[in-house]
């Protein structure tokens, strides 16, 4: 397939002064960072609410993290979990423990405290770092005795803190060889009965990543403002290339246009990933356009539908290009659309990227020819694919598909088309799951929890359209005999139950269910 151009704007060009590591077949990021800190020691690494970290004191902090861990008898494949909102220590903390040889768990804050738990577990992590609102929502009694609670922001209640906990200033860990096999991080998916999946990537995954990042320009002076949670691959898909080419990323521990606009002015800004309704509550603030924005080189948008309406709008009204990524936490193909370069192609969500192989197939799994009046579910193989669900290999093997080469590819469950010009346009979702503001919400889950309720006899969730929320999940429930509760009650049992991102908008009652000839509940 032809892959996507390489906007000729997005190209930064490298300068004497400011000297960056080149990009070899493979290199780890620890030591990529650590290179920097060579290199240009007092440039700025990380900036939150509390201050500037800069290269050095990023590789120092690392050095403390992964010398703490290998005291503890941590080793190469174990895994850590962290549980708080974006902060220069959580980027410390996840970069420390890569560089011992583990991988990070990176857990929503808004998942219910029995999730958090139930991902603790499932990870293995024997050590979990929370801050203060986070550390009271998960009671210790939850996450056991075996796992060692740390608070980034070094409050305690009960807790350890983390200035006590980390090795002393100075300290070496003993060196690790990363191997590009190994697990890099473990993304939970979004779930509300049992554990969700976590999505095993690896740092060869992180590393095609980064490779594919130079045609965004990152580099010494890029600056990322990172206004999406860093438990998100859609954040670390920025968060990495930009550390590992030396950049700057400014931290925003929660999304506010007010806030955004005003870091984008102050630090000029070059970078930014935003999802669809961050871009819409954006062109909707008072007074956007009385902002300088100019710096700005570099906007990407993923995780959700992104109207061709809004993108047009943002070309229009926002400098800079803008990037449309379509892909899958679990990996495989993505298609980039390059807004600023193909206006006519908005409808679209653009063309495979390069050393991406996209394929369409049939409901029997049979490769489909590429015609634009074929249309077949979207199916990926690249060098950015993940390990598989961790602890499960059932759930590993359904997402996979082979070809007649018995090449690995992963189905995305979507369905679509190309054009004549090879862009794809997505015509449906043959999975159910619903994307809202950015985050992946299954309604199998909420359909489970809420057949839990003595008054519902059936339910169906579906996703309607939100102009808020890009989608928002509905459910249409058909009460038992004898039980009058109102659909409010309903909505309200249902959402004390579940993470803030799942919970219902809305609650409908009806007398039954329209489903198929063979019983299968007809969602359209």
């Amino acid at each position: 397939m032809t892959p996507a151009p390489v906007p000729a704007f997005a190209v930064l060009p490298d300068s004497p002064a400011e000297p960056h590591i080149p990009l070899p077949d493979f290199n780890a990021l620890p030591d990529l960072i650590a290179g920097h800190a060579r290199l240009r020691p007092d440039a700025p690494a990380s900036i939150d609410r509390t201050g500037t970290l800069d290269y050095a004191g990023l590789d120092a902090q690392m050095d403390r993290v992964a010398a703490a861990l290998q005291r503890e008898g941590c080793r190469p494949g174990d895994t850590i979990a962290i549980c708080a909102l974006a902060c220069n220590a959580y980027i410390v903390l996840f970069m420390g423990a890569l560089r011992a040889g583990l991988a990070a768990a990176p857990l929503a804050p808004g998942s219910t405290p029995e999730q958090i738990a139930g991902m603790v577990a499932d990870a293995g992590a024997r050590h979990l770092f929370l801050d203060a609102a986070n550390a009271r929502a998960v009671p210790a009694a939850l996450t056991g005795g075996g796992v060692r609670r740390i608070r980034l922001d070094d409050s305690t209640d009960g807790d350890e803190s983390l200035s006590a906990w980390l090795a002393p200033a100075g300290s070496r860990p003993q060196p690790v060889a990363i191997q590009p096999p190994w697990p890099f991080n473990i993304i939970y998916s979004s779930g509300t009965t049992g554990t969700p999946k976590g999505i095993v990537q690896s740092h060869a995954m992180r590393w095609a990543q980064v490779r594919r990042a130079e045609a965004g320009g990152y580099g010494p002076g890029c600056v990322t403002l990172i206004a999406t949670p860093l438990y998100s691959n859609t954040t670390l898909v920025v968060v990495v290339p930009t550390l590992a080419r030396g950049g700057c990323l400014v931290l925003m521990p929660k999304f506010d246009c007010a806030d955004y606009l005003r870091l984008a002015e102050t630090h000029r800004a070059t970078h930014t990933m935003l999802v669809p309704v961050q871009y819409q509550r954006l062109m909707n603030w008072p007074g956007f356009d009385r902002h300088d924005l100019s710096s700005f080189l570099f906007k990407a948008c993923t995780s959700a539908p992104f109207r061709a309406e809004l993108k047009a709008e943002v070309l229009r009204r926002w400098p800079g290009g803008l990037t449309e990524y379509y892909g899958m936490t679990e990996g495989g193909g993505s298609c980039i659309l390059y807004c600023h370069l193909h206006p006519t192609k908005l409808h679209t969500v653009g063309q495979p990227a390069e050393h991406h192989d996209i394929r369409l197939i049939d409901e029997e799994g049979r490769e489909l020819p590429r015609r634009p009046d074929v249309v077949g579910e979207v199916v990926g193989r690249s060098p950015a694919m993940m390990n598989g669900y961790h602890h499960q290999p059932g759930k590993t093997r359904e997402a996979e598909w082979r070809d007649a080469e018995g090449r690995r590819f992963i189905r995305t469950g979507d369905v679509g088309r190309f054009d004549e010009d090879g862009f794809l346009i997505l015509m449906d979702r043959r999975k159910d799951m619903i994307i809202s503001g950015g985050f992946n919400i299954y309604p199998s889950d909420l359909e489970a929890e809420l057949r839990r309720h003595p008054a519902v006899a059936d339910v169906a969730v579906v996703g309607v359209p939100s102009a808020e929320w890009g989608e928002t999940p509905v459910a249409f429930v058909v009460r038992r005999d004898g039980h009058d509760e109102a659909p409010e009650a309903l909505r309200a049992w249902l959402n004390e139950r579940v993470g803030k991102t799942q919970r219902l908008s809305g609650l409908k009652l009806v007398d039954e269910l329209p489903r198929s000839a063979i019983g299968k509940v007809l969602k359209r």
